[in-house]
């Protein structure tokens, strides 16, 4: 069974920076791709963004040029370093494995419990 762990979230003053990590288990990581969501109170949850098996990279419109998704196989883990921090990426964020169909990404597995980022203006 897949789990997922996320980690790293805390509380940032705008413009600062964290890195979460996501330990993945229970599935043959190095051939999936992964994404990073978040979810804000009373908002749906969204992708914010995603890196395929060969390192191909793709992020929504509102983090491009502060985020960046990253991977490590050997630990099978995902990153995602968030710079220049807004009051805005406040959120709950959470990791999944995608699957492709068509131009969009969908997530596969349970979601993990998520890491919260607040980020104070």
């Amino acid at each position: 069974q897949v789990q997922l762990v996320e980690s790293g979230g805390g509380l940032v003053q705008a413009g600062g920076s964290l890195r979460l990590s996501c330990a993945a288990s229970g599935m043959t990581f190095s051939i999936n791709a992964m994404g990073w969501y978040r979810q804000a109170p009373g908002k749906q949850r969204e992708l914010v963004a995603g890196i395929t098996s060969d390192n191909k990279t793709n992020y929504t419109d509102s983090v491009k040029g502060r985020f960046t998704i990253s991977r490590d196989n050997a630990k099978n883990t995902v990153y995602l370093q968030m710079n220049s921090l807004k009051p805005e990426d406040t959120a709950v964020y959470y990791c999944n494995a995608l699957f492709a169909h068509g131009s969009r990404w969908y997530p596969t597995a349970k979601w993990g419990q998520g890491t919260q980022v607040t980020v104070s203006s």
